[in-house]
């Protein structure tokens, strides 16, 4: 065996256990007895009556003692068919008393049920056939912009809430979340050995970012990753890229009103600035302070850009700028599917009122 791939090898190694080491850690942290969760629990509910919420007991479960301060959140139909576990609330959120599953039969007893919008239009007639009870909400999920979603024409007046990454839904959960710094620290700027970059897969002619990405390119040197380039990322590369870059192209696959994803929230989270393509400038300044990031529309064409990037390129100080706001707040991803039913939970424990979504069409696709 050569040296190079057995220190790969070795790497590999080192790596797994140190993330098996952080798994650990993050289960004492994070385990609480008296937070509730359960993942499609195989006893089913002990008694049934409408209106009642009743939590079974099992051997490794721990339940309040009054059934009162649990709130049950039921998932109909699990994003993309993948299935979760969730108990950590408590520890992430401090958001305690929250009780999960994937279990119909908890139906007549849970507070909110949860449908994921992608997996209801794949089948639409897989909806609750019992009535739904009185104290009953019906939660709207969804992470993809307008142009990614299509339209279920069914579900006008149907959802109670909306959990999305719409400031004005009824639960916002957006990608990512701009926090208040542990301590007022002094920001390290991270190697860099590359100007530009961009990682991409989905790739097509019409879309906006891609028409501005081939005329950008004329201009200034792009180094590019993703399978839309047939190179492919693995996650161990990925997070490394992109802190190598002093910019990294942020440009969304549509542009909607908060449809800010990932794209913006990683490179600010490692110390690289985003050019971002999306929704107009004042949106991106209800996220985070004008000067974190440069959007492409402060510029009157993809040459203009590349001559500012060069600029900066050449002059530290004016760069440095962009992190100014690392003295005082931090950037990180949102924790899917954890966040959304966490934070629905928490509404759900604050608010009992009743709403139904009219103009569903009209506030989703069209505003």
């Amino acid at each position: 065996m050569s040296s190079a791939p057995a220190h790969r090898i070795l790497h590999l190694i080192l790596l797994g256990s140190f993330v098996e080491g952080c798994l650990v850690c993050l289960f004492f942290l994070c385990y609480d007895p008296s937070a509730i969760s359960i993942l499609d629990p195989v006893n089913s509910p002990e008694q049934t009556e409408q209106g009642k919420r009743v939590v079974p007991k099992k051997s490794n479960d721990v339940v309040p003692n009054s059934n009162d301060d649990v709130i049950t959140v039921l998932m109909w139909l699990w994003p993309f068919g993948v299935k979760h576990e969730l108990n950590n609330c408590s520890c992430l959120f401090n958001i305690k008393g929250c009780f999960f599953t994937g279990d119909r039969n908890f139906y007549n007893q849970a507070d909110g049920v949860i449908f994921h919008h992608r997996d209801l239009d794949e089948d639409q007639f897989n909806l609750p056939k019992l009535n739904r009870p009185a104290f009953q909400k019906w939660i709207w999920m969804n992470m993809e912009s307008p142009t990614n979603t299509p339209r279920i024409p069914t579900i006008e007046n149907l959802f109670n809430l909306t959990v999305s990454y719409r400031q004005d839904s009824t639960i916002p959960v957006p990608y990512g979340f701009i926090e208040a710094a542990d301590g007022k620290e002094e920001f390290v700027l991270p190697r860099k050995n590359k100007l530009v970059c961009w990682i991409v897969s989905n790739w097509k002619e019409e879309l906006v970012r891609v028409k501005y990405f081939n005329e950008l390119q004329k201009h200034i040197k792009v180094d590019t990753y993703g399978s839309a380039f047939g190179k492919y990322v693995p996650g161990v590369e990925y997070w490394s890229i992109i802190t190598s870059c002093k910019f990294y192209l942020s440009f969304e696959n549509s542009i909607h009103r908060d449809y800010i994803t990932e794209k913006f929230y990683n490179p600010l989270s490692v110390g690289t600035v985003p050019v971002v393509l999306g929704p107009p400038r004042h949106n991106y300044e209800n996220v985070i302070q004008g000067d974190a990031f440069i959007h492409v529309d402060d510029f009157s064409s993809p040459k203009e850009l590349a001559d500012h990037l060069l600029l900066l390129d050449k002059n530290e100080e004016m760069y440095l700028r962009f992190f100014e706001w690392k003295r005082y707040f931090k950037a990180r991803r949102t924790m899917f599917v954890t966040e959304q039913i966490c934070l629905t939970c928490d509404y759900l424990r604050r608010h009992k009122e009743y709403e139904t979504l009219s103009n569903f069409k009209e506030w989703f696709w069209e505003n």
